[in-house]
């Protein structure tokens, strides 16, 4: 369904009439969205953002990073050699080559800090700006989507290509590790051994976890994205800032604020493969992945809702 479309979903009410701002005009006709219609807007916002060729390029990209990991733990380890001799690399990286589940975890740890975050700031910096920029943002709000109503469906748009992005990456590192190393039962970190079926239950889980830590990087580039009318600008402040922080997240002096970084707790997903698992971590993680979003979101519809739209 177009944008077009969709805002014919749309039913007319005598007495007011909406403008770009939001506001009703007295004595004029508005058009009241039907209960359907804003079904029909994240449905064409999803659409719309999944056949974008920058996103089908970015879910590209995410897909090679299992297979380049899994080939270079192959070839390092063709003569009986370990895949990690340093114990610098990717979490569970030394365990390929006797599970290839393990190749979703490491995968996931290895796009986590940068690759993720970094598709998810272009999308959701591009989700307000780019509209502006493109002229079609005005059209959208007399439609009438409304700038709440638009501001959440845009949000909505940005977490679920957090999950297709998470599960781009999970999906690509399964088909990969099945077919370069053998599955079966795995080993815990705690040392314990659980089914395959457990295995891929809980690397699912962690998939979701992923993608729920990837919260707090959505709603900050909605904001930011809400504070110019230029997609590039948005997307490259919203990248940025995501680095800027993971920098500060590593620098000792700053230990007693590394807590409050939204990527601090990021690889907390690890604990998921511990017998029993940890949730200290990741409940913290999560509280402040939800934090971001409530802080930023605020800050976002606050800004949106205001804000004098002339494209």
């Amino acid at each position: 369904m177009s944008r077009a479309e969709t805002a014919a979903g749309a039913e007319t009410v005598p007495g007011s009439e909406s403008v770009a701002g939001g506001e009703s005009v007295p004595g004029s006709a508005v058009r009241r969205p039907s209960p359907l219609w804003t079904f029909g807007l994240l449905r064409s916002e999803l659409v719309t953002t999944v056949r974008r060729w920058r996103t089908l390029a970015l879910l590209g990209v995410l897909a090679a990073v299992p297979v380049l990991v899994g080939i270079a733990v192959k070839i390092q380890t063709r003569g009986g050699g370990t895949a990690d001799h340093s114990g610098q690399g990717p979490a569970f990286i030394s365990q390929i080559t006797n599970n290839g589940l393990f190749l979703v975890f490491t995968a996931l740890a290895a796009t986590l800090p940068f690759f993720l975050p970094m598709a998810v700031g272009v999308v959701a910096g591009d989700a307000i700006a780019g509209e502006a920029g493109a002229g079609t943002l005005r059209y959208l709000l007399v439609a009438p989507a409304g700038r709440t109503r638009l501001l959440l469906t845009k949000y909505t748009t940005v977490m679920a290509f957090c999950v297709l992005a998470t599960l781009v990456v999970a999906v690509s590192a399964l088909l990969v590790g099945a077919l370069l190393f053998p599955l079966g039962d795995l080993t815990t970190i705690s040392g314990t051994r659980i089914s395959f079926a457990e295995g891929l239950g809980r690397a699912l889980l962690i998939a979701l976890v992923v993608a729920a830590s990837l919260v707090g990087v959505a709603a900050l580039g909605l904001f930011v994205s809400t504070l110019t009318g230029s997609g590039i600008a948005a997307m490259a402040t919203t990248v940025g800032l995501v680095i800027t922080v993971q920098i500060l997240d590593q620098i000792p002096q700053l230990h007693a604020l590394q807590p409050y970084f939204f990527p601090h707790y990021w690889l907390s997903f690890a604990d998921l493969m511990r017998d029993p698992v940890y949730w200290d971590d990741l409940v913290k993680n999560l509280g402040l992945q939800a934090l971001y979003a409530a802080v930023f979101g605020s800050a976002a519809w606050a800004r949106f809702t205001t804000k004098d739209i002339s494209a």
